[in-house]
């Protein structure tokens, strides 16, 4: 999902700094919120393995320029189950900055913009899951259309911020029209494998149940209030 460099150029990038600025401010209240709720250190110990995982994910998993982007498996919805929100966000931040910082420095001035393009359907997916998962259900109980519409929610939000990044920065040619197309059609194998996968982790999680009251992961991953 990183936005190529050259996409949105000159003042056109001044739009992202807003958005990311926007997305920062959701995550630090986010953030503020679990920090009276669960305490710093278990804020600070999920986001660091959160930043790890993004990490890994960036540049240990398989990744394929397609289009206008690149196809990543970036499990947006498993970190959200696994650390909540706030730790996800602040991992996906994080994991983004050091990949940059360390690997790909072309992609820094992009940085606004994929971070926004990270965070925003996060935030998105955390009302989502509000609204449709029960309270009186652990995460480890859901069920695979609960971890599929999540996952829609998450990777259709990173196909709709490229489309529209892109759009932004280029126009609606024909050639960037049949990119970004190109792009939202690859992305179906990350919609589709994404809530296998966290199911599949979900299902580890509940056989290891000495995690459970561990600040290490997210509370209601096994109880509801």
């Amino acid at each position: 999902m990183h936005i190529e460099p050259g996409v949105v150029t000159g003042a056109k990038l001044g739009l992202s700094y807003a958005t990311a600025g926007l997305a920062f401010a959701i995550a630090a209240k986010s953030s503020l919120d679990t920090i009276k709720k669960d305490g710093l250190v278990s804020l600070l110990s999920r986001a660091l393995m959160s930043a790890l995982l993004v990490f890994i994910f960036f540049e240990v998993f398989p990744k394929q320029p397609v289009g206008v982007s690149e196809v990543h498996f970036i499990l947006g919805s498993t970190l959200f189950l696994i650390f909540g929100s706030a730790a996800a966000a602040i991992g996906l931040s994080v994991g983004l900055l050091l990949q940059g910082m360390f690997f790909a420095p072309f992609d820094l001035p992009q940085y606004a913009m994929n971070v926004t393009t990270l965070l925003l359907p996060l935030f998105v997916m955390t009302a989502i899951a509000r609204r449709t998962i029960s309270e009186k259900t652990a995460y480890v109980d859901i069920r695979y259309s609960q971890a599929l519409r999540l996952s829609l929610t998450y990777q259709g939000g990173i196909v709709a911020w490229v489309a529209f990044w892109a759009f932004y920065g280029q126009g609606f040619g024909a050639e960037n029209l049949s990119s970004v197309a190109t792009f939202g059609m690859a992305y179906l194998s990350v919609v589709l494998l994404e809530p296998i996968l966290d199911l599949a982790i979900l299902a580890g999680a509940k056989t290891c149940r000495s995690l459970q009251g561990s600040r290490l992961v997210e509370e209601r991953l096994y109880q509801t209030k």
